[in-house]
């Protein structure tokens, strides 16, 4: 089934122009991208943060999206400062703990958890077709939003599929092993997924043929500029000129 726990909500940001939005979260998750200081990072993060809260989401879904995210930093947190080489910032026996690989690993830390946080807050809170309205009328190219949004849609179906054939398989005594046998079921298996999605995909083109699709998506969804969605472009545009300040002040 669909996921998007996050568009659903009555806060600001969720009644902000999605193209405001989307703008807006393209060009903070550039600079954040390159910044290099602390006291910059830092301030991003904190400025996303808000940037949550301003959206009203539900904590404890914001922090599982995000230990997936932290999940693969980790490994930057546990390899960068035993392999960067440079100076020493401590030893633990035999190992030595590299100064610029823990700087490093901390700076992915923090840029990382910074832009998904505003991806989350302006991004997630609207949904998926919403989001392809709103990239259409900034001028990405039709076919591009139109296979974006059929790739959405049928992930959710083709997972669906998944599970049906992997519980089948499972009532039928399936136990992974490092056995031929069990390579040989995993091959039929993936073969299968992409046979149905072959299927589905011919019955779903049909489908659309018999009602008419010509290759485009209509919707009623329309986003008249007004001056709050100014604002609030202009709101983003200061805050990441004043971060960008504070990278140039201390670190200039």
């Amino acid at each position: 089934m669909l996921q998007e726990p996050f568009s659903v909500g009555n806060s600001f940001l969720h009644r902000t122009d999605p193209r405001f939005r989307l703008v807006s979260a393209l060009l903070y998750s550039i600079v954040v991208a390159v910044l290099y200081g602390f006291f910059s990072l830092i301030a991003s993060a904190v400025f996303s943060l808000a940037l949550v809260r301003a959206a009203g989401l539900d904590g404890k879904t914001v922090l599982k999206r995000l230990a997936l995210v932290n999940g693969f930093v980790l490994l930057f947190l546990l390899i960068l400062p035993l392999t960067a080489g440079g100076d020493i910032f401590f030893s633990i026996g035999f190992l030595h703990i590299y100064q610029p690989g823990v700087v490093l690993a901390l700076q992915i830390a923090l840029k990382s958890n910074a832009i998904i946080m505003a991806f989350i807050a302006l991004v997630s809170t609207m949904n998926f077709s919403t989001l392809g309205h709103a990239l259409n009328s900034l001028g990405l190219p039709h076919k591009f939003v139109f296979l974006f949004i059929l790739t959405y849609r049928y992930i959710f179906v083709i997972e669906q599929e998944y599970k049906k054939i992997w519980r089948s398989i499972k009532i039928r005594g399936f136990s992974p092993k490092t056995t031929l046998h069990c390579y040989k079921t995993y091959a039929y298996m993936i073969g299968m997924i992409f046979v149905k999605a072959s299927a589905r995909a011919e019955r779903v083109y049909r489908a659309m043929r018999c009602r008419g699709f010509n290759g485009s998506f209509y919707t009623l969804a329309e986003f008249p500029s007004s001056g709050k969605n100014w604002l609030f472009l202009f709101f983003m545009l200061f805050s990441t000129f004043l971060i960008i300040l504070m990278e140039l002040y201390f670190y200039g």
